[in-house]
Formats: structure tokens, sequence, C-alpha cells
């Protein structure tokens, strides 16, 4: 007996990233390229989560925090386009005087394991760092194994105890010390 797959033999099998066809932008929560990452964000978060906290639990989580909170010279969000569609992104907020805390976090379920996670991590990374401060904080939901492991193999300490029973802890949290930012000429 055979079966078919429903997926393009490029789906299956994830596209080697090239630096050339990607773009780093600085966007408004409010910029349209920003909403298909957001929309698939809360499709996500309502299939993994929707038992424990409800259905539409997602949209209110996205919209806990006012979209000024990701804008500069406290905040930012950016987004990673490739080829002019957005395939990643990422935003910061102020955690603390010189913490930055790192939300919404996102790979477009098409573009997952080709390494623009860690370039969204990178990119957050040494923006906050530029604008001034020197530790991360960012918190993950227990049934997103990917994201922990993600920052656990990226530098970032887990504030919890690393043994106990993900959905027993309920928010994962990570910190990490930023390196001081390097600034062109120098």
């Amino acid at each position: 007996m055979t079966t078919s797959n429903p997926l393009p033999p490029e789906a299956l099998s994830p596209a080697v990233l090239d630096p050339s066809a990607l773009k780093v932008l600085l966007l408004p929560m409010h910029d349209p390229r920003v909403r298909p990452l957001l929309d698939e964000l809360a499709v996500e978060y309502d299939s993994r989560y929707g038992d424990r906290f409800g259905r539409g639990a997602a949209a209110e989580e996205l919209n806990r925090y006012p979209a000024s909170e990701f804008e500069g010279p406290g905040g930012a969000l950016l987004v990673i386009q490739e080829n002019g569609g957005s395939v990643a992104g990422g935003a910061f907020r102020r955690y603390n005087a010189d913490t930055a805390e790192f939300k919404r976090i996102w790979t477009h379920s098409l573009h997952r394991r080709r390494g623009l996670a860690r370039l969204v991590l990178a990119e957050l990374e040494a923006l906050a760092a530029l604008r001034g401060y020197r530790r991360v904080h960012l918190t993950t939901g227990p049934r997103q194994p990917e994201a922990k492991h993600l920052y656990l193999t990226t530098g970032y300490e887990a504030q919890f105890d690393l043994a106990r029973d993900p959905e027993l802890i309920g928010s994962l949290a990570f910190s990490k010390d930023l390196p001081a930012p390097v600034l062109p000429g120098r």
C-alpha cells in the first residue's frame, strides 16, 4: 500500500538560508508585514494551549501589551523577510532599566528548521544591546519544547528546574547577559 504526501517536496526538506534573499525590517506592530506572523502565532498558541486556557486566549495574550511598548527607544519589533515574504520575527519591550523582555519570537511554519529563529535572536540581542540593555528576560510555554531547546542552545539560562515537568512549572523563564554592543567604526 502506498500513501501520498500532500505537501510539496520543497516543504519536506528545509531550504538552506540564502543571506542575500533576507531582509531584516524594524516595523511598527500595525504594519501589514507583521500580520501573517501574528496570525499564525495565534493559531499555534490556540492549538497548543486551547485546552488549557480556552480557545481564543491566544488573541488575548497577543494583545496583552500595547503596541507602543514594542516601539523605540525602549522596544522594537523586527520581521525577517525572504524574497518579499515575512518568514520570521520577534520583538522586545522594556522589562526593567537594564533588561529587555523578548516576546513574539516566531518562525512561519513553512520556514522552520532553517536557522531563522537563531537569526531573529541574534538580531534582537544586537539591537537590545545597542539600545543600552545589558540583559534579556524571556518566557515560553511548557508545550513549546522547540523554543526551550533554542534558548538553552543559544546561551540562555533556565530560571527553573530543568528536571521538573514543564506542565507543572507553567511559564518557563530564561535570562541571558548581553555582550557590550559593537559600535560602527570601533
